[in-house]
């Protein structure tokens, strides 16, 4: 199936009508994490959105496109938790009922904060695969919308909003390194700065243990592997086709990082900045840390995504450093 590329006027619509709804996230500069990466480094905040990430502004912008048919019959989604939120909340500003579908032994966290906007979560399949082709087939018997996680432009220019930010903030920005799963922020990222400011590179960061994104990135073709990870924002086990299309014309580079990385990632943002980030939310810094050598004499900006750290798993990475 071929789909339509959001444009660069599209993200400037989409950021027309985001910003009604949500505040710009600051991007912050942290002289310790300049010393640690030997480099300028800024943080661009998206866990302070309301939902803790980046994926919201892509519910809003596509929230608010939806015919009046279709917001009466409601939509359904599938999602680890982020996109979940993001849905969640923007179907609660436009008064659309929401189904979402996770997987079992989803993270309790964001199940809770999703269930405090009051959608109906139905929990199904062991993996995130698993849920969203359930989540199809619902909405097909339902007559719903089914909002695909990742192949929807006008979630792909929602979130592509926060690039512009970044660049509008930063004249000398050099690179700008994001987390990929699904692929909508990184492909949105790459979108914004085509239209912006093309010579920025942008570096998608991947978990080893879910390198899906990655391989059909390198080989030109959608790959299917594993999804071992514990970073939620990236189990994703297959790439998707418009994501995909956008990262092969325009990403720059794309990094592994292993578990270790991002739980060292996790304790290095709470120490430094006093932030608390979850596994993907900390996997641009991992990378950056990977490629310190890289990025001597760059401009760097580190997307923070992603705050839905559980209490026990704080406590295992505290007790285990």
């Amino acid at each position: 199936m071929k789909y339509s590329w959001p444009s660069y006027k599209d993200i400037l619509e989409a950021r027309e009508i985001i910003q009604i709804y949500l505040p710009r996230t600051p991007l912050y500069s942290y002289p310790q994490l300049d010393q640690l990466l030997g480099t300028q480094v800024f943080v661009k905040h998206e866990n302070h959105l309301p939902t803790v990430s980046f994926k919201v502004r892509g519910g809003i912008n596509l929230m608010h496109r939806l015919t009046a048919e279709e917001r009466a019959k409601g939509v359904v989604t599938a999602s680890t938790g982020n996109h979940a939120l993001s849905i969640a909340y923007a179907g609660r500003l436009f008064d659309v009922p929401v189904t979402i579908v996770m997987p079992e032994g989803a993270n309790p966290v964001k199940v809770k904060a999703i269930r405090s906007l009051a959608p109906e979560i139905i929990f199904h399949g062991r993996i995130f695969e698993e849920a969203k082709d359930f989540a199809n087939r619902l909405a097909a018997e339902r007559g719903s919308r089914f909002i695909h996680p990742a192949n929807e432009p006008h979630l792909i220019a929602g979130v592509a909003s926060y690039a512009l930010e970044i660049i509008e903030d930063c004249p000398g920005l050099d690179i700008i390194i994001v987390p990929v799963g699904g692929g909508s922020g990184a492909s949105g990222c790459c979108l914004a700065k085509q239209g912006l400011k093309p010579g920025v590179q942008v570096i998608g960061v991947q978990a080893e243990m879910a390198p899906a994104a990655y391989l059909s990135w390198k080989s030109g073709t959608i790959v299917t592997d594993q999804m071992e990870t514990l970073a939620e924002g990236l189990q994703t086990k297959m790439g998707y086709e418009l994501t995909q299309e956008i990262l092969r014309k325009y990403l720059s580079d794309f990094v592994l990082v292993s578990e270790g990385e991002m739980s060292r990632a996790i304790l290095v943002y709470l120490e430094l900045i006093r932030n608390l980030s979850e596994e993907a939310g900390a996997s641009p810094l991992a990378a950056a840390l990977k490629i310190k050598d890289r990025l001597k004499d760059k401009t760097v900006a580190l997307v923070l995504s992603g705050s839905s750290l559980s209490l026990e798993r704080l406590r295992w990475l505290l007790n285990n450093q």
